[in-house]
């Protein structure tokens, strides 16, 4: 199965003339990436003179870089075996130039001849974007991403004295951090906040809104440059959902909103917080679609250990206005709010592939304003602290932790596979379920440490 590419195809002016830029940036290397189903990042670097064969023609990798596992292994499938060859491009308009002689940029998949992949997560969101255009709306993503700071050798730093939020807490890492948000502006993506979190060495970063697919990409060029950064200073950053056993998780949140001929869904109108039908629609799409799309957002086998009541990681299927228990949380357009009115959905982990989950969230909302899905009743209070009555009115529903229940609802709904395509959400389940049927009897205090850098570049 293929789809439609949109990725372009770049003359050899516009080739040579970047290849011009990269060597007076004294660029040594071009590292182009692939975010695979299991949500690990893979790499072919090039020197400078070989861009035009990676923009146009694509270098080769076998088809089970879908499918690479968390541990090393490989869950091949009966479509992604030995056989066979994927052609890798690279997307020169995303092209970004780092210090130290490295340049980087996104990939999306091909086949031989030419012919895009369905398989292909960043283009799979591509689809998606442009769905959203073609139904006349705009839409804008940010992501928030949370991280551990570890030592060089990978263990866990003393936890004395770390305060939440606190001041104290960042200047003991604050070298790391200034050259960090030095480092993302000169980039292109400056951080619009940094703080400490509330678990030891975790701090959280947000990057601005801007358009699906450079949101996504931001995402990715972002944890490389927060990898880079750490080891500069000796240290290293875990991007996993529960890195360190008895401490706290870290979450991938993801905030999207709409405006149709430049007027707000979510504001400006007669709905609950001046939200349009429209606006309401598409929250109430997210929030019905959450236990089929579950595994795409936080699917990995430490991503249940994260999904706890009452540790705001947003463990109910429900929404509420600054609820930050709620998987769905609604940002009203205040004052405090420069952005404008915009939803956050809050399961995402970074075991997550950012473009699936962009795709996945945007397309159960476009979703729910075709099907003008009924936004139920808020939820003004802890979820966990609902009677069953109240539950009932705002059709709350716990999310499962147990990964077996995640893939299952994942693989049964007909949603997901709409939106994503049967070829990805094989393999997805082939990852996940590599890693259920490896590591889901295995001692859950092992668990953190030996994936503590799985999902970190």
């Amino acid at each position: 199965m293929v789809t439609e590419s949109f990725l372009p195809e770049f003359s050899a002016s516009r080739i040579s003339e970047v290849a011009d830029r990269l060597s007076e940036a004294g660029v040594g290397i071009i590292a182009g990436t692939l975010a695979n189903a299991a949500g690990i990042y893979l790499a072919k670097t090039i020197p400078v003179d070989r861009l035009a064969t990676f923009a146009s023609s694509g270098l080769g990798a076998p088809p089970v870089w879908n499918i690479f596992c968390i541990d090393g292994g490989i869950a091949f499938t009966p479509d992604l075996g030995v056989v066979g060859d994927m052609r890798l491009r690279l997307d020169l308009d995303a092209l970004r130039i780092l210090d130290g002689g490295l340049a980087w940029a996104p990939t999306e998949i091909f086949d031989q001849n030419g012919a895009p992949l369905a398989i292909d997560p960043r283009g799979r969101l591509r689809r998606i974007q442009r769905d959203i255009e073609d139904a006349g709306l705009e839409a804008l993503v940010g992501h928030e991403l949370e991280f551990t700071i570890t030592a060089a050798d990978g263990t866990p730093l003393p936890r004395a004295n770390w305060t939440p939020y606190g001041l104290g807490s960042v200047l003991d890492h604050e070298a790391f951090l200034t050259e960090l948000l030095s480092a993302t502006t000169a980039a292109g993506i400056p951080l619009e906040q940094l703080h400490a979190k509330f678990f030891a060495s975790t701090v959280e970063f947000s990057l601005p809104p801007t358009t699906p697919l450079e949101a996504a990409d931001a995402a990715v060029l972002a944890r490389l440059i927060t990898g880079r950064v750490a080891r500069k200073h000796g240290l290293r950053a875990s991007f996993s959902p529960f890195p360190i056993t008895g401490g706290g998780g870290n979450a991938a949140h993801a905030h999207y909103s709409f405006s149709r001929r430049g007027e707000s869904l979510f504001s400006g109108s007669d709905g609950p917080y001046g939200m349009t039908a429209e606006g309401a629609s598409s929250m109430a799409g997210v929030i019905a679609a959450l236990p089929g799309i579950q595994g795409i957002l936080g699917g990995s086998i430490l991503s249940g250990i994260r999904l706890r009541p009452r540790l705001f990681s947003g463990a109910y299927a429900c929404w509420g206005r600054e609820n930050r228990g709620a998987a769905v949380r609604f940002l009203e357009a205040t004052r405090g709010n420069p952005h404008g009115a915009n939803v956050e959905v809050k399961i995402v982990d970074p075991s997550s592939n950012p473009y699936l989950t962009t795709a996945v969230i945007l397309g159960a909302a476009l979703e729910g304003i075709r099907s003008s899905t009924v936004l139920p009743a808020e939820v003004t209070t802890s979820p966990a602290d609902q009677t069953a009555e109240q539950q009932l009115a705002s059709a709350t529903v716990i999310l499962p932790s147990a990964l077996g229940e995640v893939l299952a609802a994942l693989a049964a709904s007909e949603l997901a596979a709409h939106i994503l395509g049967p070829d990805i959400i094989q393999s997805v389940l082939a990852v996940r379920r590599w890693e259920l049927d490896h590591y889901g009897s295995s001692d859950a205090d092992q668990l953190p440490e030996k994936f503590r850098f799985a999902w970190s570049i």
